[in-house]
This record gives structure tokens, C-alpha cells and sequence, in this order.
């Protein structure tokens, strides 16, 4: 038993539960948004077709992240993919952020009908096996995420299958909980970007490190030391937020309501089997 262990979190027990605890925390919050997304994806069907369209989508969500397990183990051999994947990663970040910055809140939603691959298959099947469509063309993007950010905390396969796995749970049972999580503490959501930025960051590294790979802040980069930094920083801004708004009252957190969330309701719809 202590041998298997061992194959999977390596020598350093320590930095690799750190890293599954991020990988938690990372994987349930892109989770979430994820689900998120998703759900008001749906919202414009009628009511008995809503609930439908969302098993379809967990359903691809399950399928690509498993295919992700796959590509995952693929993508540590294949030093070019990790750049790619740190671009893609900073991409999500600075997406995020500018249209965090935009005047209108309405430019933040993400409206399914301006998509070409709805438009397109719109007119050949109907509303909602669009609708369905697009719902999986998203997950295979949300299923890019959630791989990129796992092969950024660690090389080790079976730290990355946890990961993605971690997702997959994430998606089918904790959806609701984070929700509430970040209803309350909305600048989590804030937080995640800022960490998938620095993720980005680390993965495109491996550029350079790749051509220069004899120099000592390569081998720094590339070590276990770099790995727990980012471990440990990828915690400090998810906790240290959480911690200064309980104490010190900032950022503000949104004290709990009885106000109905719709979107909420149709996150439910993940968790029901």
C-alpha cells in the first residue's frame, strides 16, 4: 500500500498534497463556472427541455474529461504543448479581465446565438439539438481548461488523472456548494483567473526553459521548489482573500439572503441523478 502511494504522490508527500488541495480548489472552481455557463446556455428552452439539454451536457463533460485523462498523459511527453496550453490559459485570463473591465455587464454573458457553430446548426436540427451542440463544443473547451491547469501544478500523471477526476466530481456534486461558495465570496471568482494566469505563466515557461535547459533558473523553474511556490501562492490567493474579509471586512463579502437564485435552480440540475 505504502508502495503505491508512494508511485503516485512521489518522494515529497507534502508538495503533493498541497498540490492535490489546489487542484481542488482549481478544479472545482472552474467547475463551476463551467456550470455556470451551461446552465444559462439552456435557459431560453422550455422547461421540460432544459433539464434534457444539461444531462447531455454533463453527460459530454464526463466524455471529454476522460478523453482529457488520455490527452493528458500525451500532453507531459510533448514539450510544445505546454507553451500552447500557458498561451491558451493567459488567453482565458486577459479575456476575463477585459471584460471584467467593460462598462456593460451584458458583455459578460456568454449569448450562444452570436456562436457560428449554433448559427450553423440552428437551421439543419432545431433549437435545441443546437442548443445541445453547443453545450458540447463548450465542454471540450471547459475539459482544455481544467487539463492545462492540471499539467501546470505538476509532470505527475497520476497527480494530473486526480485532477481532471476532481473535475468531473466537481461538476457532478459540488457545483451547488461553490456556487453558494462564490455567491458569498464573489472575489474567489476573481481569484481563479488571477491563478490560472500565473499558471499560464508557468506552463509558457517551458519555452524557454526547453532551449536553455542547462541554465540554473530553467532547472529552478522546472524543479519541485518552483512547484510548491506556485502550490503554495495559488492557496495564499484563494485563502488570504476569504480570511481578510472575515477579519478586516475587504474585499466585502455578500452576506446570505433569502432571495431565490435561479441560476442556482438550474445548477441542481448537475447534481440530480
Amino acid at each position: 500500500m505504502t508502495d503505491f502511494l508512494q508511485q503516485i504522490l512521489g518522494n515529497d508527500w507534502e508538495n503533493a498534497l498541497i498540490i492535490i488541495f489546489n487542484l481542488i480548489l482549481i478544479e472545482s472552481l472552474l467547475s463551476v463556472d463551467n456550470a455556470a455557463v451551461l446552465a444559462t446556455m439552456v435557459l431560453d428552452l422550455p422547461p421540460d427541455k432544459r433539464k434534457l439539454a444539461l444531462r447531455y451536457g454533463i453527460l459530454g463533460a464526463y466524455i471529454f474529461r476522460g478523453l482529457c485523462l488520455i490527452f493528458a498523459a500525451w500532453l507531459i511527453k510533448i514539450w510544445w504543448l505546454k507553451p500552447l496550453g500557458g498561451i491558451y490559459l493567459l488567453y482565458l485570463t486577459y479575456d476575463y479581465f477585459s471584460k471584467k473591465a467593460t462598462p456593460s455587464p451584458d458583455d459578460d454573458t456568454l449569448v450562444k446565438e452570436e456562436k457560428w457553430f449554433y448559427k450553423m446548426t440552428y437551421g439543419l436540427v432545431g433549437q435545441f439539438w443546437a442548443t445541445v451542440i453547443a453545450v458540447e463544443i463548450m465542454d471540450l473547451a471547459f475539459s482544455l481548461d481544467n487539463v492545462f491547469a492540471a499539467v501546470a501544478f505538476t509532470d505527475n500523471i497520476w497527480l494530473i488523472c486526480i485532477g481532471v477526476f476532481i473535475g468531473i466530481l466537481a461538476m457532478r456534486f459540488v457545483a451547488q456548494w461553490f456556487v453558494k461558495l462564490l455567491e458569498r465570496y464573489p472575489f474567489l471568482e476573481t481569484s481563479a483567473f488571477i491563478v490560472i494566469g500565473i499558471l499560464g505563466l508557468k506552463l509558457f515557461l517551458a519555452l524557454p526553459c526547453h532551449f536553455l535547459e542547462e541554465h540554473a533558473w530553467a532547472r529552478w523553474i522546472e524543479g519541485e521548489t518552483a512547484d510548491l511556490l506556485v502550490s503554495i501562492l495559488t492557496a495564499g490567493f484563494f485563502f488570504v482573500p476569504i480570511l481578510t474579509s472575515r477579519f478586516f471586512g475587504w474585499p466585502k463579502k455578500v452576506e446570505p439572503t433569502t432571495q431565490e437564485h435561479p441560476l442556482e435552480d438550474h445548477l441542481e440540475q448537475f447534481s440530480e441523478k
